[in-house]
């Protein structure tokens, strides 16, 4: 064979080889630096959802009323719910309360309304200290009255089996006892919205 063209081939083949390692890169192992790794996004699932049956286990009774929430009434309507919690109650009693406290106050702490105040009625849930339930200070505080509530209603004998109205109504003892029954969707609403917040 003639040298020449073996030396070409030779050369080539060489050639390539170089080639091939310049833009295939080197064959040794590669070690990640650990200084340029980039973080991995860690996607956390959504928070289990509240079990809508236990919210309103009776239906709706009559027409419902809705409004509008502002900053304050949303912050009570979380007050409500942690307080239905650190007394051990469930989602149920959550809904009772926050629409007990939707009729009584549209979810506004009150204080003394002067003249239009139903005798010293004040606070969410516009309980009297005259009828027991605390002091202006107590009735006026979120936590406070939502566990004067709720202790109420732990008192009710089958709360759980009620329409809504029948069991705000034994605890408040309302001059309307019907009226906490519009409420019951909003508040059912609000609670699985905001109960694994």
């Amino acid at each position: 064979m003639n040298t020449t063209i073996l030396r070409k081939s030779v050369l080539g083949i060489a050639g390539l080889a170089f080639a091939g390692g310049v833009f295939a890169g080197p064959v040794t192992e590669a070690h990640a630096n650990p200084v340029d790794a980039k973080p991995v996004a860690v996607v956390q699932a959504d928070k289990p959802g509240v079990d809508k049956s236990k919210l309103i286990p009776h239906g709706v009774q009559g027409k419902q009323s809705r409004i509008d929430l502002d900053d304050e009434q949303t912050a009570n309507v979380k007050a409500i719910i942690a307080a239905t919690k650190k007394s051990d109650m469930d989602e149920r009693a959550a809904v009772v309360a926050i629409a007990t406290a939707l009729q009584e106050s549209k979810l506004e702490n009150l204080g003394h309304l002067g003249d239009r105040n139903d005798h010293d009625s004040q606070g969410l849930f516009q309980q009297r200290p005259s009828s027991g339930w605390g002091t202006v200070e107590q009735i006026t505080d979120p936590e406070y009255s939502t566990m004067a509530f709720l202790k109420g209603l732990k008192q009710v004998d089958g709360w759980k089996d009620m329409p809504l109205t029948k069991a705000a109504q034994t605890v408040q003892v309302s001059a309307y006892p019907d009226h906490y029954a519009q409420w019951e969707k909003q508040a059912a609403d609000l609670v699985a919205k905001h109960w694994n917040s």
